[in-house]
């Protein structure tokens, strides 16, 4: 059982004095365990429930990847405050692992759910194999309705898009479900590591060293054209810089 806050000692109210005048208002842990509850229902995993944009690290020992990062951190936290006065209704983060995409979709996601909206988090394998085990008699009811979330969620997040070997299925589902998400104006936000020859991307592997090149997936021949079409009329696509790795500079500072 958790302590009870310090400031209400969990009766959720504070008093305070404004112009001499006593008054009851509600304490800020309140808000802070409905943000909490709001991220639990939405799945976000333990891995990911501290990520914020107050704790995305920025790389100030390189001036030039960190003006380049902050403008992509000032485009997502925008996004964020200002949905849905947005151009497109959704959000979909490129750029190779290690860039900090997870960390700011999630981050994004936080501050809607803090501002009264429902999200869902599904990694975009995982989601796959649930909505597959769903056509099983003996599937959980999570697992039934994995498809149907994905398909109605105010808001979903999907996490490596395009993390799945290609086949008819996939294809049919993966289009099925950014359709009608597109159809009925309901935000994506989604991230991705392959390559998008659209935005001038190479399908060459940058971490190959071999002088025979190695070809990478893009992400239209991954989740189909159709599929591609429809997330690039629905989302606002932000391509992540070439930095040096997130995760080692989140272990480093």
């Amino acid at each position: 059982m958790m302590d009870p806050c310090p400031k209400c000692q969990g009766s959720g109210w504070v008093i305070v004095e404004r112009d001499g005048i006593s008054a009851a208002e509600k304490c800020e842990c309140v808000h802070q365990r409905r943000l909490q509850n709001a991220s639990e229902l939405a799945g976000i995993p333990r891995l990911y429930k501290d990520k914020s944009f107050e704790n995305f690290l920025l790389p100030r020992d390189n001036p030039t990847a960190y003006a380049a990062l902050s403008t992509v951190f000032l485009t997502v936290r925008s996004y964020a405050r200002e949905y849905p006065i947005t151009e497109k209704p959704g959000l979909l983060l490129i750029g190779e692992p290690g860039t900090g995409k997870t960390h700011l979709a999630i981050a994004a996601l936080k501050v809607l759910l803090s501002r009264g909206f429902f999200g869902l988090f599904y990694d975009y394998q995982n989601l796959l194999e649930r909505i597959r085990s769903g056509y099983d008699a003996a599937a959980g009811a999570s697992d039934r309705e994995a498809y149907r979330s994905a398909l109605e969620a105010e808001i979903l997040l999907l996490d490596d898009l395009g993390a799945h070997r290609i086949s008819d299925w996939v294809e049919d589902t993966v289009t099925a479900i950014i359709t009608y998400r597109c159809n009925h104006q309901k935000p994506l936000i989604a991230t991705t590591n392959l390559p998008d020859p659209a935005l001038g991307d190479g399908a060459r592997s940058p971490f190959t060293f071999s002088e025979r090149p190695d070809y990478r997936t893009t992400l239209p021949e991954r989740i189909g054209m159709r599929a591609y079409s429809r997330l690039f009329e629905m989302c606002r696509v932000v391509r992540m810089p070439a930095v040096e790795d997130y995760r080692m500079r989140r272990r480093q500072a």
